[in-house]
């Protein structure tokens, strides 16, 4: 007779091969009834809705929201298609958001089809699904995204709602960027008779600058007999023109999070000290701060680590290939990997002393940085040393987040992005926490990204002459929910205050950050 544990490993076997398949969403029947109840019992399934599960860590906590926020859009993709075959769409609303290239998880996901019940499907942390029943639009509206239907971008700008425009200034203008030609836009136009909707759609192109599409759709809409009254639905929100050059989602979603957020840090941030005269004393200032800094650094990723750890591998005492326990130990690379990192941003601060670029700089060293906090599990066989070859080519996801980073290619379209508005950006302060935030925002790389958005962080902080500030482990959750707040509503006021309020309690001498002696 089989023991437990070999009972449950054929429950894990079967487990694999759905995921193996890219299976999310997995229904009832696709595991017996034995193979369920082991894999519940043990914490490797959950129970989404009747009949539909998901896979979960072993180790997960209860309450944790990570597991069913990196399974949501996967889930729901797979549901949706079981439910309603090819006959529903998103919403208006968040087909819009998708177009934007924003993958935030939803409070509530609408979908319309024809079968709809209009009716909540609660799903797990407050989130749900409402099923509209309502006609399609014609076939030609919808597209698919991703394994998901939605309706396409034209038909999306017509169909949102009117309060969009003001509550998500943001992905509506990186929406209408991607419009070049007026064409698809003025015909569902005319063949609808959407007066009110031409009218709001015109204020909507001229606020961010594309004044020929505007003006299309007020003559050809006024030639076709149609009564135009051009409104901006943008309200109180600021013009902006964006560059056409680049149809990019990312690239301008970016762009406009930058111009819009800048202001919001300066009006919260001290004026920059500049760049001081004795730099030997202001690198040195840093330098005393390291083993408290790796401690709060490493800890706010939750290894666990000890100033005993950081200076052993720091003083070289550290040796993987005589130390069977040091090869073995997690917390012994990532100690070893923060010290070689901070030496190469130590001469990254070097040069911005010198007066070049710190944008520039940054866009140098940065992949140096990573490449040497990630060097010492190359020595002990951690991971890969292609793994260091450049930017992820993965999906990642942000533990408890409703953010979702930006995929493979939007990767590579939107660091160079950053790049360039840390180059040309004057103020030291939105720099630092704007570099901060589009960095972590973007997640360029599979692991590490925390660590090195806070080293980012305090090389534009030393380019306008501030104090290397450290972030306490202490403070990690008011830290973490400032951060979403920015990633999620795109608030970045409490990430701009929480920063600020640690480099005036650093440059006052009485940092927040408990120092590790």
């Amino acid at each position: 007779m089989a023991a437990p544990r070999e009972k449950l490993a054929q429950a894990l076997e079967a487990l694999k091969a759905l995921q193996d398949l890219d299976i999310v969403a997995i229904k009832k029947e696709e595991l017996s009834r034995i193979h369920r109840e082991r894999l519940i019992r043990s914490h490797f399934l959950k129970e989404v809705i009747k009949g539909w599960f998901i896979a979960t860590p072993e180790d997960e906590q209860y309450g944790d929201s990570t597991t069913w926020y990196t399974s949501y859009w996967g889930f729901c993709t797979r549901y949706l298609e079981q439910r309603f075959s090819d006959g529903y769409c998103l919403s208006a609303d968040q087909s819009l958001l998708m177009h934007a290239g924003n993958r935030t998880v939803p409070f509530q996901l609408i979908v319309r089809s024809s079968t709809g019940s209009n009716s909540i499907t609660p799903l797990p942390f407050n989130t749900s699904l409402f099923s509209m029943k309502s006609q399609l639009p014609n076939s030609a509206e919808i597209i698919e995204q991703d394994g998901l239907f939605i309706l396409s971008l034209p038909s999306s700008l017509i169909h949102c709602s009117p309060s969009i425009f003001s509550k998500n200034p943001t992905d509506v203008r990186t929406a209408l960027s991607q419009i070049s030609d007026s064409s698809e836009i003025i015909r569902l136009l005319i063949e609808n008779g959407h007066s009110t909707i031409a009218g709001r759609l015109a204020g909507a192109f001229r606020n961010t600058g594309q004044v020929k599409i505007a003006s299309d759709i007020l003559s050809i809409m006024k030639a076709a007999g149609y009564d135009v009254r051009e409104n901006d639905p943008f309200g109180s929100a600021t013009p902006v023109k964006l560059s056409m050059r680049d149809r990019s989602p990312y690239v301008n979603r970016i762009r406009l999070m930058w111009s819009e957020m800048r202001e919001v840090v300066i009006r919260n941030f001290p004026a920059s000290p500049g760049i001081p005269q004795n730099k030997k004393t202001f690198l040195r200032s840093i330098e005393e701060q390291y083993i408290t800094d790796a401690y709060h650094s490493l800890s706010i990723e939750k290894y666990k680590v000890s100033s005993e750890l950081i200076e052993r591998v720091r003083q070289g005492a550290w040796n993987p290939k005589k130390n069977k326990e040091d090869q073995q130990h997690r917390e012994a690379t990532a100690a070893r990997g923060y010290w070689q990192s901070t030496i190469v941003v130590m001469k990254s601060i070097e040069r911005i002393l010198q007066k070049e670029n710190a944008g520039d700089v940054a866009n140098d060293d940065h992949g140096l940085w990573y490449r040497e906090l990630w060097a010492p599990s190359i020595l002990v066989g951690l991971i890969k040393a292609s793994d260091l070859a450049g930017y992820r080519n993965n999906q990642v996801y942000i533990g408890s987040s409703k953010h979702v980073p930006l995929n493979v290619e939007a990767v590579r379209d939107a660091m160079p992005e950053l790049m360039s508005l840390l180059s040309s950006e004057p103020e030291a302060s939105v720099r630092a926490v704007l570099g901060h935030f589009i960095f972590v925002y973007i997640h360029p790389y599979s692991d590490g990204n925390g660590r090195l958005g806070r080293f980012l962080m305090n090389v534009m902080l030393c380019s306008g002459g501030f104090p290397w500030t450290i972030i306490p482990v202490e403070q990690r959750t008011v830290y973490m929910a400032a951060l979403e707040k920015a990633s999620v509503d795109l608030d970045i006021e409490p990430l701009a205050k929480f920063i600020s309020m640690l480099v005036v309690q650093t440059q006052k001498g009485t940092p927040l950050a408990r120092r590790i002696i």
